[in-house]
């Protein structure tokens, strides 16, 4: 991951000096003494697709591929604490997200990721590799994402759609384009911003 193809620097890069262990770890957001869970306390924001158990959400800031969306279970969970319900639907919506954010016009590969660092709620990051651009492989896809222009808001609506669309196909319900077009306040991003890293 450090060499070619995959680093996304070049030049003298140095690592930050290693901070000593902070024991207990601060609390998450959604754990006692944290902040607030973001997708409880608002459990419509940027909902482009749900169903019984699962909801999608995407377009809560700019983004430089042509998708960054996050999957997550309704109910506030944990890895630990998912019900067999949701366990057993995970792999199948799991694999239709993938599927629709295929239908993304060059699109080539959906990554998909969960750190779980920054939101006790249980969540799961897929990011889209556009076709041709190699270097975008594994796992420093997250990094280029922060780096490359944004997409055109007109584009990242149509793609919200596309993945919106795609999975109603499968049931649940398309619940819209999110809001592509508004910024997130301060508020907002804070609390997202275990994207695509928590």
């Amino acid at each position: 991951m450090l060499g070619e193809p995959f680093f996304p620097f070049e030049g003298d890069v140095q690592a930050v000096p290693l901070a000593d262990p902070l024991i207990p770890e601060p609390p998450r957001n959604g754990e006692p003494g944290g902040g607030d869970c973001y997708r409880c306390a608002n459990p419509d924001a940027n909902v482009i697709w749900r169903d019984d158990r699962w909801d999608v959400r995407t377009g809560f800031e700019p983004i430089g591929l042509p998708m960054m969306a996050g999957l997550a279970p309704r109910e506030h969970m944990t890895l630990h604490t998912l019900t067999p319900e949701v366990v057993t639907s995970m792999g199948e919506v799991v694999q239709r997200l993938a599927l629709a954010i295929g239908r993304i016009d060059g699109v080539a590969r959906t990554h998909f990721s969960r750190w779980g660092d920054g939101s006790e709620h249980f969540h799961m990051w897929f990011l889209a590799r556009p076709l041709g651009m190699m270097q975008l492989r594994g796992a420093m896809i997250a990094a280029w994402n922060d780096m490359l222009a944004p997409i055109p808001d007109e584009e990242l609506r149509a793609n919200m759609r596309t993945v919106a669309a795609a999975m109603a196909e499968g049931g649940g319900q398309d619940v819209g384009a999110g809001r592509a077009s508004s910024a997130p306040s301060a508020n907002d991003a804070a609390a997202q911003h275990d994207a695509p890293g928590g």
